[in-house]
C-alpha cells in the first residue's frame, strides 16, 4: 500500500461545531490547519442533526440561573469550574461568534428580536433556534466561513486509523523513555494510508450513538475518538453516562429521525396507549419537561407495562405557534409517512442520543497526553455530569472549540525533524482473510444489540456482566481479524466500536449508584 506524508501546524479530526470552531480560531491566529472528515461531506456529522437549538441570552436569565439548571440536570456531579465557564462565556459567544462573525440567522419574532424557546429542565426561555434545523444551519455557516480561510485545508473521506506518538511509533528506542507526545495520525483514504504530522491534534469525532441498536446519531458515530485516545493512554471518564433521547420517530420506513424536545417546550405532551398523559405520575412539577433521563425511563416503563413498541407525542396541544411553520422538518418528515401532527399523535421511542462521558480534558481541551486536545462530544469536560441539559451540547462545542483553537496557537512546540524521520509509514500486513462485509456488519449489529439490551436505558449487574463477557469475546475475534485483513473504513470503525463499548460497560459495572442517565435496577 503506497503512502504519503503531510505536515501541518494543527490537525483536527472531525468537522462539527467544535472542530470547525477550533479550526477557524487557530487559523486566524496564524496556524496551518488540516480538518479531517471521514464522510464525503463536512456537513455529515452529529452537529447537523441537532434540531432543537443552542442556549443564548434569555430574558430574565443569568449565568447563575443557567449554571443551576445545568447542575440540576446533571444530578450534581458536574465539574463546577466547567459549568461556570460555559454559563458565563457561552451565551455571549453565540452572539459574538455565531451571529456576528459567522452569520448564523436565528429565527426572530415580529419585533425583530431573536425568538426564544424553552426545552426540558430549563427555568426560562433561552434557546436560540433556526426552526427545527438549528444544527444544520450552524454547520452550513461554519463550513462556508472555514472554506474561505486560506490557512484551513479540508480533507474529505479520510478515516483516522490511529494517533501517532513518539513512544508508540518511533523507531528510535530512546523515545519510549520520554513523555508520550502526539505528533500526528495515520489516515485511510482510497486504499491508501497517508501519514499526517502535527505538533497538536484535536479530536472532535462526535459521539457513540451508533454503538446502540436504536439511536438518533448518524452511522459514523462509532466512538472513534474515544478509542484512539484510549489506545495511547488518554484518560476516559464518566463513560457510563449515555443519554437516551426520549422521542425518536417510530416508523418502519424512517430511521434515526429525532423529534425535537422543543415540541414539548411549546406544549406537546406524551400519552400512552390508553390515551393518558402519563408524565404527571413521574414528575408532578416538570411533567413533560422533566430531564431527559427521567422522561426516557418513563416512556420505557409505559411501553413495558402496555407491551407496546412506542408511545404517542401529542402535538395537537401546541398553542401560540403554528407547528407547521415552527417545525417544518418534523412536519414534513411525518407527513411523508402518513402522520399529520396536527391531527394525530406522533409515535415515538427513546434512543441513544448523547455521550456525557468521554476523554478527560481541562478548560482548554487539553488531555493528559502532550499535544492531544479533545473537544465536543468526544470530550468529557464535566459540564454535563450525569445527564446533559438540552441545547448545551452545541454551546459546549463552541466554547471549547474556541478555547482549544487559541491554546494550540499559543503553545505550539514544533516536532523535531529527526523525530518525524523516525516514524515509519503505515505497513499493512499481507491479508490473511478475504474481506467479507457481511461478517463485519454482523459483528457491528452484535455489538449494537448487546449494548441496547444489556447496557441501555435500564441496566442491571447481570445484564452488564453478560455484556462484558460478550464484548470481550468479540474483541478477541475482531482484533485477530483487524490484524490479518485488508484495511477498510468499516474494519476501523468496528475495532473502535468494540473498544468504546467495553469502556462504557466497564464504567457501568464499576458504578453501582443510579444517577442521571446511568440507571441500575
Amino acid at each position: 500500500m503506497s503512502s504519503e506524508r503531510k505536515e501541518f501546524d494543527l490537525l483536527i479530526i472531525g468537522s462539527g461545531v467544535a472542530g470547525l470552531t477550533a479550526a477557524i480560531t487557530a487559523a486566524e491566529k496564524g496556524l496551518e490547519v488540516a480538518v479531517i472528515s471521514k464522510e464525503s461531506s463536512l456537513l455529515e456529522c452529529n452537529t447537523r442533526y441537532a434540531q432543537g437549538g443552542i442556549i443564548g441570552v434569555g430574558e430574565g436569565d443569568s449565568p447563575e440561573l443557567l449554571e443551576r439548571d445545568i447542575v440540576l440536570a446533571g444530578d450534581g456531579i458536574n465539574c463546577g469550574e466547567a459549568v461556570r465557564l460555559v454559563a458565563k462565556e457561552g451565551p455571549g459567544l453565540v452572539n459574538d461568534f455565531l451571529i456576528r462573525k459567522i452569520g448564523v440567522s436565528f429565527c426572530k419574532n415580529h419585533d425583530g428580536r431573536i425568538g426564544l424557546t424553552r426545552e426540558a429542565a430549563h427555568s426560562v426561555r433561552r434557546i436560540y433556534h433556526v426552526k427545527d434545523t438549528t444544527g444544520e444551519a450552524i454547520e452550513n455557516k461554519l463550513i462556508q466561513y472555514a472554506g474561505a480561510v486560506k490557512r484551513i485545508k479540508m480533507f474529505h473521506s479520510y478515516t483516522a486509523i490511529d494517533l501517532i506518538t513518539n513512544t508508540h511509533n518511533s523507531r528510535n528506542s530512546q523515545e519510549r523513555y520520554r513523555r508520550t507526545r502526539v505528533i500526528g495520525a495515520y489516515m485511510f483514504h482510497n486504499d491508501r494510508v497517508t501519514t499526517f504530522f502535527s505538533p497538536s491534534v484535536i479530536l472532535a469525532t462526535g459521539g457513540v450513538g451508533n454503538l446502540f441498536l436504536h439511536t438518533s446519531n448518524p452511522p459514523g458515530a462509532t466512538g472513534d475518538g474515544v478509542a484512539m485516545a484510549y489506545r495511547i493512554g488518554a484518560e476516559v471518564i464518566n463513560a457510563e453516562y449515555i443519554q437516551f433521547h426520549p422521542t425518536i420517530l417510530y416508523h418502519r420506513d424512517v430511521d434515526r429521525f429525532l423529534i425535537s424536545e422543543a415540541l414539548r417546550g411549546e406544549g406537546a405532551k406524551l400519552l400512552n396507549k390508553r390515551g393518558e398523559y402519563f408524565m404527571t405520575r413521574y414528575n408532578q412539577e416538570l411533567k413533560d419537561l422533566a430531564p431527559r433521563d427521567e422522561v426516557a425511563r418513563a416512556i420505557y416503563n409505559e411501553m413495558e407495562m402496555e407491551n407496546s413498541g412506542y408511545v404517542g407525542l401529542d402535538a395537537r396541544l401546541i398553542r401560540g405557534v403554528n407547528p407547521v411553520e415552527r417545525f417544518p422538518g418534523i412536519f414534513g418528515r411525518c407527513l411523508k409517512v402518513g402522520i399529520d401532527i396536527r391531527k394525530e399523535p406522533i409515535p415515538v421511542v427513546p434512543a441513544a442520543h448523547y455521550f456525557c462521558g468521554g476523554v478527560k480534558v481541562n478548560l482548554s481541551g487539553r488531555t493528559n497526553i502532550h499535544g492531544l486536545f479533545v473537544v465536543g462530544e468526544t470530550a468529557c469536560t464535566g459540564v454535563h455530569g450525569a445527564n446533559r441539559l438540552a441545547s448545551v451540547s452545541l454551546l459546549e462545542g463552541l466554547v471549547w472549540g474556541i478555547r482549544a483553537g487559541l491554546e494550540t496557537a499559543e503553545s505550539r512546540i514544533p516536532i523535531p525533524a529527526e523525530l518525524i524521520q523516525s516514524i515509519p509509514d503505515w505497513v499493512e500486513p499481507t491479508p490473511e482473510e478475504t474481506f467479507d462485509p457481511v461478517l463485519i456488519s454482523n459483528d457491528l449489529v452484535h455489538i449494537q444489540t448487546t449494548m441496547w439490551n444489556y447496557a441501555g436505558i435500564m441496566r442491571s449487574r447481570k445484564r452488564l456482566l453478560r455484556a462484558a463477557a460478550d464484548l470481550n469475546y468479540l474483541t478477541h475475534r475482531i482484533d485477530q481479524f483487524y490484524r490479518g485483513a485488508k484495511i477498510t473504513r468499516s474494519i476501523i470503525e468496528l475495532r473502535n466500536a468494540v473498544l468504546t463499548s467495553i469502556l462504557i460497560v466497564r464504567a457501568a459495572l464499576t458504578n453501582t449508584l443510579s444517577r442521571g442517565c446511568h440507571y441500575v435496577e
